[in-house]
Formats: C-alpha cells, structure tokens, sequence
C-alpha cells in the first residue's frame, strides 16, 4: 500500500504561485494548487513507502524556494 498525504504550505508574500508550480513539478506530487486562508498551497503526493516519501518527496518540497512552513498531513486508510 503506497503513502499519500496532503501537504499545507505557507509561502513568502506573493510566493504561491511559483511555489505551486515548482512542487507540482516533483516526482511523486499529484495535485499543487493555491488557497486562501491560513496556507497558501495545499498539495496531494504519493509514494511506495514513508521512507520514500521522505527521500523523494518532502526533500525536494522542503528545497523549493519561498516556502516558509510547512505542514504534512498523512491519509489514513
């Protein structure tokens, strides 16, 4: 059974819109879009494992230029 989770993002100040491109970009991420409210991207990702989620998803997410906080939300099934 893969890992899926939803990952809520706050962004710099007129930062959503790039940052939404650049993780809808990584392996792995199935949906980036940006929201209104207390974050300004909410993104869906899955992969085979945590550990893989770890490596190949929420590195890369956590290197994308103009995030501030990040928060990660696994689906349970």
């Amino acid at each position: 059974m893969s890992v899926q989770a939803y990952i809520l993002i706050q962004t710099e100040v007129g930062k959503a819109g790039s940052v939404a491109k650049a993780v809808s970009a990584i392996a792995g991420v199935t949906l980036a879009e940006g929201v209104t409210g207390p974050y300004d991207v909410i993104m869906r990702a899955e992969a085979p494992s945590m550990e893989d989620f770890g490596r190949t998803v929420l590195s890369k997410v956590q290197g994308v230029a103009g995030i501030t906080r990040t928060l990660t939300c696994p689906v349970t099934h």
